[in-house]
């Protein structure tokens, strides 16, 4: 006899899983993965520290500026390049109007990151005629992900994109008066800080 009850219709799971901005999930894994890193780095992630108390542990050593470089190899390519360009727009009263028009063509490729937008900024940042922090982050941008050239299909090294993100954000910080350097430094990690946590 069929019953005249109806089963209850299951919902369908809707938890997302979580979400990170960083290329692996530990520190340690990085520096194994990532060896150019530990060449550009005196101090090294212990036993089991996770990735946002290793950049806290670098944020207060002596040498703070570590923390940037961590920050610049640990997160993945888009999100390191979002935060940098969020580090150079800080400072955007320090910009020539050259550095600008760069900085434009990367807030371009952020949101909507295709091909097209990714090799326009790439060629304005390898004719560029001076490397300022703006053109290192353009050049971020070209090793991003992907050929650097539509005709040049050649791999690009993993550490290319973090280095110039690096190279951007320190120029940009050693750019700066001396009395502002600080500061600066502070927001910048503190701007990092959102990468390290998984929603």
């Amino acid at each position: 006899m069929a019953s005249d009850t109806l089963e209850p219709e299951i919902e369908p799971d809707k938890t997302q899983p979580p979400v990170s901005a960083l290329r692996y999930d530990t520190p340690q894994e990085l520096y194994t993965h990532m060896p150019s890193l530990a060449q550009m780095t005196q101090h090294r992630p212990r036993e089991g520290e996770d990735a946002l108390d290793f950049l806290y542990r670098l944020r207060g050593s002596t040498t703070p500026e570590e923390a940037v470089t961590f920050t610049a190899y640990a997160a993945l390519p888009k999100m390191a390049i979002w935060w940098s360009y969020e580090c150079l727009r800080q400072a955007s009263d320090d910009l020539s109007p050259a550095d600008r028009a760069m900085m434009e063509l990367v807030a371009t490729w952020t949101t909507y990151p295709d091909n097209e937008n990714r090799y326009r900024t790439m060629k304005a940042a390898l004719y560029a005629p001076v490397r300022s922090p703006a053109v290192y982050l353009g050049l971020a941008v070209g090793w991003s992900g992907g050929a650097v050239a539509p005709n040049d299909p050649a791999p690009v090294p993993a550490y290319r994109t973090p280095r110039a993100i690096n190279t951007a954000v320190l120029s940009c910080l050693a750019g700066s008066d001396l009395s502002r350097r600080p500061v600066r430094l502070a927001r910048f990690i503190e701007q990092a800080v959102s990468l390290f946590r998984i929603y």
